[in-house]
């Protein structure tokens, strides 16, 4: 019922303007314009949300960390859950007069609405649009995620409905999380209903996904997107509680070098994570999910517990 609905939906909506929209931006392209803007759709991919959410919480500010932690999360697994549910294809796939930029189909493997790319850079770049005070770079944050948004459609991988709705979602969840942890303050209560929250959210799109699986609606490679989302969605509901409410680790160094010893040898742990458990146990639904849960409960409680013991200010 609702792949129905969300076919009905992209062949009403899409091919009477969002199309046309996509084959006027195919118009415009050139060589250098594609490189340019393949650079600013870059900005929404996961891994630069999780190495900027992991430089503020473990050097700036954590609770700014959290806040962009949340929203990125649960927008995230909200876009992963929709994908599944709607099944909607590439447009290129829908309408094949459409040509997209050929380096960016790499990137755009799985289904169309919404676009986890924009809701990436909107969670990110919004949430320190809303945290940072200084106008220039406030205006450049909130800007980054329509610019982002844009780039999905010049490459021609997404419609403006997918962008437009995964702009919407995560500025839902960005507004939600700015009343939720709008202090410094540790409220035990406040974190637990988050953090379960959280962990039932997630665990029902798990649920969702597998039941989707086993019906035959959505192949294995669906599946662990959002087993791997989901992984790292809960370990972010778990550490959090337990740095904010145990831990309570410093992000001031004793030192400069130690800053910098500490950048290393944290960014080093999430590598080693990432990799290692690909050589030691390879890949599979339960491994991946289970590595990108690891890698997260590194950021947040593991290395927080280095960082006290051995790099804090005492």
């Amino acid at each position: 019922m609702v792949y129905n609905r969300g076919r009905a939906l992209r062949s009403n909506i899409d091919k009477a303007v969002h199309m046309e929209l996509l084959r006027l931006l195919e118009n415009i392209r050139f060589p250098f314009l594609d490189s340019l803007i393949g650079i600013v759709t870059r900005l929404g991919e996961e891994t630069v949300a999780v190495v900027v959410i992991c430089v503020i919480l473990w050097f700036v500010n954590k609770r700014v960390a959290y806040m962009i932690g949340v929203a990125f999360f649960l927008s995230g697994i909200t876009v992963q859950g929709a994908k599944i549910c709607f099944r909607v294809d590439r447009p290129w796939i829908i309408d094949t007069s459409l040509n997209p930029v050929p380096s960016a189909t790499s990137h755009a493997t799985g289904y169309s609405f919404p676009s986890g790319h924009t809701q990436a850079a909107a969670s990110l770049f919004g949430s320190l649009g809303v945290a940072i005070r200084r106008r220039p770079i406030k205006a450049a944050c909130i800007l980054i995620p329509f610019l982002v948004a844009f780039s999905r459609m010049y490459l021609g991988v997404h419609t403006l409905l997918d962008v437009t709705v995964s702009l919407g979602i995560s500025f839902a969840f960005i507004l939600l999380t700015q009343k939720l942890l709008r202090d410094d303050s540790v409220n035990k209560k406040r974190d637990i209903i988050l953090s379960v929250f959280m962990l039932l959210y997630t665990v029902a799109v798990i649920v969702i996904a597998a039941i989707l699986f086993a019906s035959g609606r959505i192949e294995e490679r669906y599946l662990s997107d959002c087993l791997k989302a989901s992984g790292a969605g809960i370990g972010f509901s778990v550490g959090m509680f337990i740095e904010r409410n145990y831990i309570k680790f410093s992000v001031a160094a004793k030192s400069k070098f130690m800053q910098a010893t500490k950048f290393a040898f944290g960014f080093l742990g999430v590598i080693v994570i990432q990799e290692g458990i690909k050589l030691i146990a390879g890949t599979g639904l339960i491994i991946d999910a289970f590595r990108y849960f690891l890698m997260i409960m590194w950021a947040i409680v593991f290395f927080p517990i280095i960082i006290k013991r051995f790099f804090a200010v005492p």
